[in-house]
């Protein structure tokens, strides 16, 4: 099944690919036929690239070249999909009888525009401060500032200057606590050695702890391998286990779905004092009713990115009970982040980066 759905989404891109080149043969009639030869190979291999950036990622490929495949690759995507659309909406005008001059320039002018503003959205996150009052006891002598983030990607696509402002953006909040809900590494451990990422993120500081749980990116980048990268920087790995923070407030941790092993959110609830309040970190959010129905206080979890692009937004309001942001469900403060940064494209076309400061014990 999975290979009919690779095809299927390889013919979806290669079909793209033939349309859009198609109407650029149309717009440039005088084009000699080398030229639209080469043309045609630099779409096939940016169409590719991002493909073949993973399944070489540990090949010893240079990293120029490396980085190079899966950003040109990822642009590419997003500008299949929208220029796509424009052309079709387009067409779509011309049918009814409103001739469009140039069409094909101004559809490509529109991509553009839409890229460029997708692009500044996903380099501005958004800072959420979200005050927070449990109905158990709290004992903080003042509100606890929780810096909550998820889905950073670190990587090909996610470099170290990306990560300096991201850490800059953190520690300006000076926070208590810092937690990390999953897919802080993207496809590999490969590029944080060699960028010597973990030399930004000891910079991260927060005088009561910086913890982390996996998500379905550490476990595609090898767990192992991400267990020892951690353990050289100042954060702290939950998996199935928990800590205590000041007030007396549970962090419980959460192993990623991606282990068929991880204990249950009942197993887990057990063991802690229901009397006392309860934050967990889970990388994807399933079972958030569930959590509601256990006492959990406060649920963060990421993954979702909100689909990252329009119209993938609409698919993850569809499969999630909460695809994005915060609710109050019965019991629980629930908030499902968008990510800090993402996977991929470098846009945000109908979402948000975001990072989200709690202020437990706010009134």
């Amino acid at each position: 099944m999975i290979y009919l759905f690779i095809l299927l989404f390889l013919g979806v891109l290669f079909g793209a690919n033939a349309y859009i080149f198609a109407r650029m043969v149309q717009a440039l009639p005088a084009l000699p036929m080398a030229a639209k030869l080469l043309i045609g190979v630099c779409m096939t291999i940016a169409t590719c690239g991002v493909f073949l950036s993973i399944a070489l990622r540990s090949s010893g490929l240079p990293a120029v070249l490396s980085r190079g495949l899966f950003q040109v690759g990822s642009v590419w995507l997003v500008f299949l999909l929208y220029m796509v659309i424009i052309l079709l909406v387009g067409g779509a005008v011309a049918w009814m009888g409103l001739r469009i001059p140039y069409r094909f320039w101004l559809s490509l002018v529109l991509c553009l525009i839409v890229l460029v503003t997708g692009h500044y959205r996903y380099k501005h996150p958004k800072v959420n401060v979200v005050p927070l009052s449990f109905e158990k006891e709290c004992t903080l002598a003042k509100p606890l500032t929780i810096v909550a983030v998820s889905d950073v990607h670190l990587g090909e696509g996610t470099g170290r200057k990306a990560l300096a402002r991201y850490v800059d953006l953190i520690t300006a909040q000076y926070p208590d606590v810092i937690v990390i809900a999953g897919d802080l590494v993207d496809n590999s451990v490969g590029p944080l050695y060699r960028d010597h990422m973990a030399d930004e993120l000891a910079r991260l500081s927060a005088p009561h702890g910086i913890f982390m749980v996996p998500g379905n990116h550490e476990y595609i980048s090898g767990i192992e391998a991400v267990e020892l990268f951690v353990k050289d920087t100042p954060i702290t790995l939950l998996r199935d286990s928990m800590v205590t923070l000041p007030g007396d407030i549970l962090l419980i941790g959460r192993d990623d779905k991606s282990n068929p092993t991880r204990a249950s959110l009942d197993t887990l609830m057990a063991r802690t004092d229901n009397t006392r309040p309860v934050i967990v970190l889970d990388h994807q959010p399933y079972g958030v009713a569930k959590a509601d129905s256990l006492g959990v206080d406060l649920l963060f979890c990421g993954h979702t990115h909100r689909g990252q692009v329009w119209p993938l937004t609409w698919i993850t309001d569809h499969l999630f009970e909460q695809s994005h942001g915060y609710r109050r469900w019965t019991h629980s403060h629930v908030y499902v982040s968008q990510g800090l940064s993402l996977w991929g494209p470098p846009f945000r076309i109908g979402s948000d980066s975001e990072m989200v400061v709690f202020q437990v014990g706010a009134r």
